[in-house]
């Protein structure tokens, strides 16, 4: 089995927009929730691409050699092309946690590398790099003001890893020792020719060559940087957001090698639609607040209650409410929080920190806490109830969720915004396998997000 691309993404929402990223340039991929076994990759031997939905943003650096290092063995001993450690478009990322300098490590050790491109601005998402500093819009797409990384008003104030730098080289130098150089956007107006013979002159035995992004054209000259490279080392091994996927497949479009996927089935309606959010992010709450203004029931859980001795009481009374709500026609959303300033917020991080928990660690702990209850919650009600769609919101939610949930591999069935595609499931237990689901970041979808997704606009 040969493969184009192979990509590790460090959380599932981030890994399920590397999946639609390649699916609608018209490469059929698979996304695997854990590294897959021979027969899980005979299975889809039809396809020209694969991915492996990870969680390395959540792990502390000493944990993410472990989680890594498995994958990208399995991806050297393959046949492929190009491998892509995908992290997120707002390159969330520190030394103690989700270090994306210890993910390069790792790579180029593995795969040999002398040069690892870095590829981060995605401007199909509303993210910019300039002169090496990166900028973001106000949620994703065309619409929200776009704001420099450090002064965003939801990544600078990330719970795990707030945003305080947005020189991307300065911020990822505080997490590897390996020279960082840049490809700026006045270079970017050379021939894809004169930046590799640029990028190739450099000195270090491993450089990181960040480049610049502020158009859809970049893009197509930077896939044309990396397919050169490729035909120097194989598998060429970089780093960065789907905008890695975007870059590559535009540059086998101009090619010939690769024809865009045009046509997708229609989106249906889907009610009663059951939405199991774990994000505190301000995105996600405006968006549970319009939801209810327009009909849909809640249930807020409680981080304190699930710390507690009564957890799987507690759990089956919420699924039990969720059925209730369910049976009657209403569409559902079990929430952990309705955006930052929600009480429970803080009454979860107290009981944490009485159980001695302390710094990123009671992020962490909390995403486990969230992502294992409503996998739980959606099981026992899939249980009993025939659902079409299943919507999951928070990004570290989304990749505990997927693992405990019993997800194995999921396809994609249509688009419905940049970077939060509809999937199809494959799992062992009959009553998920073939549920289509939508994974979404917390900063993703506009206001009417889950209206759209009940009534499949």
């Amino acid at each position: 089995m040969a493969y184009k691309i192979a990509f590790f993404g460090d959380d599932f929402t981030g890994s399920t927009d590397a999946l639609e990223t390649l699916e609608e340039m018209g490469l059929d991929t698979v996304l695997f929730t854990g590294i897959p076994t021979k027969d899980q990759l005979k299975t889809f031997e039809d396809k020209q691409a694969i991915g492996v939905a990870g969680m390395t943003r959540t792990l502390p650096t000493g944990e993410i050699e472990k989680e890594l290092k498995a994958v990208f063995d399995l991806f050297s001993k393959m046949e492929i092309r190009h491998v892509h450690y995908k992290v997120c478009s707002t390159f969330d990322s520190s030394p103690d946690v989700g270090s994306i300098g210890k993910a390069i490590d790792i790579g180029a050790e593995t795969f040999s590398a002398h040069v690892v491109p870095l590829i981060v601005g995605a401007p199909y998402l509303g993210r910019f790099c300039a002169f090496g500093n990166l900028f973001a819009r106000m949620g994703t797409g065309q619409k929200g003001e776009v704001f420099r990384l450090d002064r965003h008003p939801s990544m600078s104030k990330h719970p795990v890893t707030p945003a305080k730098e947005s020189d991307l080289r300065r911020h990822l130098a505080q997490q590897t020792g390996k020279k960082i150089s840049l490809v700026d956007v006045t270079q970017l107006e050379q021939s894809a020719a004169e930046i590799v013979s640029q990028v190739d002159e450099k000195e270090e035995k491993t450089t990181v060559v960040l480049f610049d992004v502020m158009t859809e054209q970049h893009l197509e000259k930077i896939g044309e940087v990396l397919e050169r490279l490729s035909k120097q080392h194989q598998p060429l091994f970089s780093v960065g957001s789907s905008a890695v996927s975007k870059a590559l497949c535009a540059s086998w479009k101009k090619t010939g090698e690769l024809l865009p996927r045009v046509e997708w089935p229609q989106l249906k309606p889907a009610t009663p639609l059951l939405v199991l959010s774990g994000s505190c992010a301000v995105v996600t709450g405006r968006q549970i607040e319009h939801a209810l203004e327009n009909g849909f029931a809640e249930v807020a859980v409680s981080g304190e209650k699930l710390l507690s001795g009564s957890n799987e009481m507690y759990i089956v009374s919420i699924a039990e409410k969720v059925l209730h709500d369910m049976q009657q026609g209403k569409s559902v959303i079990v929430h952990t929080s309705i955006g930052p300033d929600d009480t429970r917020v803080e009454g979860t991080r107290n009981v944490l920190t009485q159980q001695g928990a302390g710094g990123y660690e009671i992020n962490t702990r909390t995403a486990r806490l969230y992502g294992k209850a409503l996998a739980q919650i959606a099981d026992h009600v899939l249980q009993s109830f025939v659902l079409e769609r299943l919507v999951v919101a928070g990004g570290d939610t989304s990749s505990l969720f997927a693992r405990e949930f019993g997800i194995e591999a999921v396809e994609m069935v249509a688009p419905i915004v940049p970077g939060a595609p509809l999937c199809r499931i494959h799992a062992k237990k009959a009553h998920i396998h073939g549920v289509t689901i939508n994974f979404k970041g917390g900063q993703v979808g506009d206001l009417d997000y889950f209206l759209r997704m009940e009534n499949g606009d």
